[in-house]
Formats: C-alpha cells, sequence, structure tokens
C-alpha cells in the first residue's frame, strides 16, 4: 500500500498539513495579512483581570506596518505590497492578529470586518480571539460573512487544564473553550485552536492527554507552538526570580515531543504550526536560532525516522 493512500489526508506527508490543506480550498496562492486594529483584552481592561496573560507580548509577533498610527486601510495596503511583489495574483485574508478581536461592540465589530472584505484582493477574514469573547451576537454576526466568505475564528485555547489557566491570567475557563469549538463548528464557521506546550506546572503526559482531549471535539484546524518566555512579560519576571519553575525545551525535546503529540492527534484535525518564533531581541528562553521551517523539517526527518504519523495511536472514542 502507498503512503498517499494509507494516510486518510490522501498525500504523502507524515501528517494533515495547513499548507496542503488551504491550497485544496483555494485556487491559487492566498495569504494571510495581519492587521491591528486597536482592540484590548478582558483580562487587560478589568473586565475579567488585569496585567494580561502572563505570558504576552503582542510585539512579539506584530509586523512593523500594523501600526495603530495607520488606519486598517493602510495597512492592508501595505501587507499587500509587500507579498504582492512576488506573487501578483496572490488573494488575501484579513488577519485580525493582535489582542482579542471580537471584543467590541457588534456595530464596530461589523465595520471592522466590512472594510477589511471590501478592499480588492481581500477574500476573507482570520480573526484571533479568546473562547470567553464569542456571544451569540458575534457568533451571529460571523456566521453571517461565513456564508459569503472564508471566516476562521482562531480560538487562543492555550491549555486544556484550569488550574494553567488561572496561573497564566488567561480569565477564561476550559469550559469556555468546548463552548468556542462547538459553537463555531455547529454555525459552519471555521476554527482553528491555538494551544501552548511548555506552560509551567504541566509536564509530557498533560501534554499527551491535550491531544487527546482535543482530538475528541470539534476541531478543524490546530497551531501548536513552544513556551516562549518574552521580554517585558510577568512570565520574563517570574522566570528571573524563579526559573526552576519552567522547563524550557530544547530542540530535541520539543522534535520528539511534537511527534508524541502527533501520534495521540485524531487525524482529521489540520495541523497549521508546530512552533513559534519571535524578534531574536525579544526572546530569553529558549534561543534555538532556528528558522519556522528548518524545525518543520526536523519534525518530519524524526517522523520517517520512528516510522510514525499522526493518528498512528489515537482512538476512536
Amino acid at each position: 500500500m502507498s503512503l498517499i493512500t494509507q494516510y486518510t489526508w490522501g498525500h504523502s506527508k507524515r501528517y494533515n498539513d495547513f499548507s496542503t490543506h488551504f491550497r485544496s480550498i483555494f485556487e491559487g496562492r492566498v495569504q494571510k495579512i495581519s492587521v491591528n486594529a486597536g482592540f484590548t483584552c478582558p483580562n487587560r481592561d478589568g473586565s475579567r483581570g488585569v496585567g494580561g496573560c502572563t505570558y504576552c507580548n503582542n510585539k512579539t509577533f506584530q509586523p512593523s506596518y500594523c501600526d495603530l498610527n495607520n488606519i486598517l486601510k493602510v495597512q492592508l495596503e501595505e501587507g499587500i505590497a509587500f507579498f504582492s511583489r512576488k506573487y501578483s495574483t496572490m488573494r488575501y485574508l484579513a488577519y485580525f492578529q493582535s489582542y482579542t478581536n471580537t471584543y467590541a461592540p457588534i456595530s464596530v465589530l461589523r465595520e471592522l470586518y466590512n472594510e477589511a472584505l471590501q478592499y480588492p484582493g481581500v477574500i476573507g477574514l482570520v480573526i484571533a480571539t479568546r473562547p470567553d469573547c464569542l456571544s451569540d451576537e458575534v457568533l451571529d454576526l460571523l456566521e453571517e460573512l461565513s456564508q459569503k466568505c472564508y471566516v476562521m475564528v482562531e480560538l487562543g485555547i492555550e491549555t486544556i487544564e484550569d488550574r494553567t489557566l488561572e496561573r497564566i491570567n488567561r480569565g477564561h475557563t476550559w469550559e469556555e473553550s468546548v463552548r468556542a469549538l462547538t459553537e463555531t463548528t455547529r454555525r459552519s464557521i471555521h476554527n482553528c485552536a491555538h494551544l501552548i506546550l511548555g506552560l509551567p506546572g504541566e509536564n509530557h503526559n498533560n501534554f499527551i492527554e491535550q491531544a487527546s482531549v482535543m482530538s475528541s471535539l470539534p476541531v478543524e484546524i490546530i497551531k501548536l507552538h513552544q513556551l516562549q518566555i518574552h521580554t517585558g512579560t510577568a512570565m520574563a519576571h517570574e522566570y528571573a526570580l524563579f526559573p526552576d519553575r519552567f522547563h524550557p525545551f530544547s530542540v530535541e525535546e520539543y522534535v520528539n515531543l511534537v511527534v508524541d503529540y502527533l501520534e495521540s492527534l485524531n487525524p482529521a484535525i489540520i495541523v497549521e504550526r508546530f512552533v513559534s518564533s519571535a524578534p531574536d531581541a525579544m526572546v530569553i528562553a529558549p534561543r534555538w536560532g532556528l528558522k519556522n521551517y528548518e524545525f518543520v523539517a526536523k519534525v518530519e526527518k524524526r517522523l520517517s525516522e520512528r516510522d510514525t504519523w499522526q493518528g498512528k495511536f489515537w482512538e476512536k472514542k
């Protein structure tokens, strides 16, 4: 039996990768364009807490053109100008990435989303948010938009452990994460679950259990990344005082963890990412010095060496 027929996702990679999936649903090249619409978060403004997540520094993943001095149109213009140099026929998804992008009055959300969709070349939305910021009213709006264009909600779930969510000042519960995944799926809104491996107090057994739990839920896409400790965060301060509370992964440790995680993951779930990256000057630990594609190559090599694949040990409940 060939590898292509062996794997349920229908190609020879040993995991259900996002790039192949994306090419299968869009004709031609499609690129996410990050935008900053000026949102905040309920664990920053006092609604659910103050100070934000202990690990979070939005500057680590925000392109330079995502400046609030630039209106949304200008951010899209500059982002598209950057990518269109290489592929003039590329189309785009407006990626509302910074902070909680459903945390505003419904009239504001409708105006911002429609403004992005009206920009030439933009064919859909990717909206990063928290599980606790998806009211029925917001879900109604996203469902309405998803009937006209591609809409994906990227949910910052981070962990399945309530004790960890409380420890990192996340301000929402695991129960709210389950509801968010269930409701987006029920309404045919694409979803993506964002999870961090390596949060303090969690271990290898917790991570593999997480893979099993996520596999039982209506998850379409998953984004993993290793815990990174960034400058300017509460976690950086804690790490400086109590480094023994943390275990930054070595490259080899994390490669093996990702492979173990994939083995327990439902093969129907699409894997968008294994690692996160940030400007070198903002990373305290771990400092790997690897590009994302170099890490992916290591994972693919290890999968081959172990003759294993996504879902090898997954059992449908």
